[in-house]
């Protein structure tokens, strides 16, 4: 990686506000792709595809295309208190996925898969989430083979809560000897620490960023290093390493689960992203 980044200026500007400026230039890169989601309706078909029902870590929403648009120069993923079917119900089931009849909320996951992917580089994306409880929104991304955590998974972004509170994270995951157990390098930072004594941190729009090359991966919010990793470090028992493969990203706004109880939280929950940028 070479060269300094300058899209810090565009949250000069007004960080309340989306920024429809064009992706700046950074010395010694080139822009590999973007969206910028500066067009009303669904988002891009050529860039995101989407997840559908209740899919992990035992959450309540179900994920649906409905809860995704784009309007006034943003992503807007909405988390709702609504009643769906599920149709892969199964009465007496024991299984998270198939045990209940209906979902209480739904949200949407959209992702890259098979559009677009990057191995190195740099991904930015300039978003405002939602921090109230119930809310677990995630920028993040995951190779493209071998079963999670094999695969390898860069949490650019991530927010919930634990028992202290709420917060903020920026982690690593790939595999161990043990099937669907991963050995992770993580930083759980509180809320209170990354806000400081700006009131209005939740009201504006923050940028997130990766810088990651083949020895090294980095995570920032706005221009703070969150954490890093050396890549010769993150080698599976079998010794593949998923940060020498392509990642595609995935942007979610999920409900329940380790965001906490949504259910004293008015309805919806918003995660709202102005663009995302892919360097090299």
């Amino acid at each position: 990686m070479t060269g300094v980044s300058v899209t810090l200026f565009a949250q000069k500007n007004d960080p309340f506000k989306p920024d429809f400026k064009k992706p700046v230039k950074i010395k010694g890169m080139k822009l590999v792709w973007n969206d910028e989601f500066n067009i009303d309706g669904k988002p891009d078909p050529a860039n995101w595809i989407y997840e559908t029902g209740f899919v992990r870590n035992q959450e309540l929403q179900w994920y649906q295309p409905e809860n995704a648009n784009c309007k006034n120069g943003l992503l807007v993923i909405e988390g709702k208190r609504e009643k769906v079917s599920n149709p892969n119900f199964i009465p007496g089931s024991s299984d998270w996925k198939t045990s209940r009849d209906f979902a209480e909320y739904t949200s949407a996951c959209i992702k890259t898969r098979g559009l677009q992917e990057l191995q190195f580089g740099r991904v930015e994306m300039r978003a405002r989430i939602d921090t109230a409880c119930g809310s677990w929104p995630a920028f993040w991304t995951l190779g493209t083979s071998r079963s999670w955590p094999s695969c390898g998974e860069i949490d650019i972004m991530e927010f919930y809560r634990i028992k202290t509170g709420p917060i903020m994270l920026a982690n690593f995951a790939w595999g161990t000897n043990k099937r669907g157990v991963a050995k992770w390098d993580d930083i759980k930072m509180p809320l209170k620490e990354v806000i400081g004594n700006d009131s209005e941190w939740a009201k504006k729009f923050h940028l997130w960023r990766m810088d990651w090359d083949k020895d090294t991966i980095k995570l920032y919010l706005d221009n703070r290093l969150m954490n890093s990793v050396a890549v010769s470090e993150t080698i599976n028992p079998d010794g593949f390493n998923p940060f020498h493969q392509p990642h595609y990203i995935l942007i979610n706004q999920a409900l329940g689960a380790n965001g906490g109880d949504p259910s004293g939280t008015p309805s919806p929950f918003r995660y709202e992203v102005d663009w995302v940028r892919v360097y090299q």
